[in-house]
């Protein structure tokens, strides 16, 4: 089991955001966390990455519990993240921003700075040969010089997914990745996702979009009032009475 949280609580003075949470990933799978504003889901994204630290319970990553670590430390674990609001820097290229999104796994020191040691040519020959591969993969080679705030909004949209692969992580925490898309970005993210996925990478992803959650997730956790009221497939989950009542209102097809 690659992340297992256990009783996650997250409380704000007398408001409990997050109430007990249980929640279990494999390693290779996709899972969509669900449910209404307000019912807890990007708390939760919060509480896994480190910004927030838990009130109670445990959040394990290959078995050692990282809760109320700090997100540096989180992601050095091996657990990326993207935000609901787009977090590039938009006044650089495409290519330094997936280079800051790998800093956490270059280990050279000041020293090997100054003295360009083999350590530093050869951790910088492996950063340019991996990036350079992700963007290829993802087709944004061609973009590397582009300032980050003139693509296409789509295409920020995947930027940072890809900043965030750039640490290789375990884990990859998507928050709302296709809020403000339309039909056609939206079309392209799930392909994006689906490539991902094959190349192994294990996924949570928030998304209040059903068509996404409905083609890309192997299961479906559903949060409401900070509870996690229902846990299971695509198929079980469009069918549930208590997540129509609580969320979906009608019943959510597959491959709609």
């Amino acid at each position: 089991m690659l992340l297992e949280c256990a009783g996650l609580t997250m409380r704000f003075g007398g408001l409990t955001a997050v109430d007990a949470v249980d929640l279990k990933l494999e390693k290779g799978q996709i899972m969509g966390l669900i449910g209404p504003n307000g019912s807890g889901k990007t708390t939760f994204f919060n509480m896994v990455s480190g910004i927030y630290k838990p009130t109670a319970g445990e959040v394990r990553l290959s078995g050692r519990n990282i809760a109320g670590r700090r997100p540096d430390y989180v992601a050095s674990c091996g657990i990326a993240r993207t935000f609901q609001n787009i977090r590039l820097f938009s006044g650089m290229t495409v290519w330094e921003n997936v280079m800051i999104g790998r800093h956490c796994r270059m280990r050279q020191s000041i020293l090997d700075d100054i003295l360009g040691t083999a350590r530093k040519q050869a951790e910088e020959k492996a950063a340019q040969e991996y990036l350079t591969g992700l963007l290829t993969l993802f087709k944004m080679q061609h973009m590397l010089h582009e300032q980050a705030k003139n693509l296409p909004y789509g295409k920020q949209r995947e930027l940072e997914i890809i900043r965030a692969m750039a640490s290789e992580p375990e884990l990859l925490l998507l928050d709302e990745p296709a809020a403000g898309m339309n039909p056609q970005e939206t079309a392209e993210l799930i392909e994006f996702i689906r490539k991902l996925r094959d190349m192994g990478v294990t996924i949570l992803v928030v998304e209040h979009d059903m068509k996404l959650v409905m083609n890309t997730c192997d299961r479906i956790a559903v949060l409401n009032n900070g509870r996690k009221i229902a846990e299971g497939s695509p198929r079980e989950i469009q069918t549930n009475e208590a997540v129509i009542k609580a969320y979906l209102g009608k019943k959510v097809k597959e491959g709609a």
